[in-house]
């Protein structure tokens, strides 16, 4: 099978398996959006949902939450990783989109990476999620899914991973492929025990098939 059947093939079976894929962080606009996506660094975004309507609630845009100190962000967000460098990255962001913005989140990528708590995968989500733009943003379970199938081949971090799937996969697809992968490395391609017996993709899978010939 060549690289462009088995990308025809993965999005072929996203296409008719999870036509409406996007992300589970729960969001009204893209700054709720950029909190919820700081907050979920080495955090589940089940636990981000549980965080953020009280968060919201006390800090409903940029202008009040600029204005928090560390105490009052570490209070509401201590049931998350590394609260201590989550507010300062909050706060940081909100100041610098009001010094930066006019409190406003930017589109740009360049932009968004100016901010506080915002780095490359961040601004991918950011821009996908909330802009619709093609923009691919890798996490664990992108990196190790898209490994595992064969869409990248010795992808040695993010970055290349991202630059591989950006290149194979159709501009209009970039955007919901980045949810696709996600919830395929959650729910089936899990790390430890990926769920292969559920999963509708192991006539193309380098991993799976590989495991046959062992």
């Amino acid at each position: 099978m060549t690289k462009k059947e088995r990308y025809e093939k993965v999005i072929e079976y996203f296409l008719e398996n999870r036509p409406d894929a996007e992300t589970e962080l729960i969001y009204a606009n893209p700054y709720e959006l950029a909190v919820a996506v700081i907050l979920s660094a080495q955090c589940t975004d089940k636990r981000v949902n549980m965080i953020t309507p009280a968060f919201f609630k006390r800090f409903p845009n940029t202008v009040s939450l600029a204005s928090a100190t560390p105490e009052e962000v570490i209070e509401l967000i201590k049931s998350c990783s590394y609260p201590n460098n989550k507010a300062r990255n909050l706060i940081g962001m909100a100041k610098a989109l009001m010094e930066k913005f006019e409190g406003v989140m930017p589109s740009g990528f360049e932009d968004l990476l100016s901010l506080p708590g915002i780095g490359r995968k961040s601004a991918n989500v950011i821009s996908s999620v909330a802009f619709r733009k093609p923009a691919m943003a890798v996490d664990t379970h992108v990196f190790r899914v898209s490994a595992r199938i064969g869409l990248t081949y010795r992808a040695r971090n993010p970055y290349q991973t991202e630059m591989q799937l950006v290149k194979n996969i159709p501009e209009k697809y970039i955007s919901i492929a980045h949810h696709w992968l996600i919830l395929h490395g959650r729910y089936i391609c899990q790390a430890r025990k990926p769920k292969c017996g559920e999963c509708g993709l192991t006539g193309v899978c380098k991993y799976y098939n590989h495991l046959k010939k062992d």
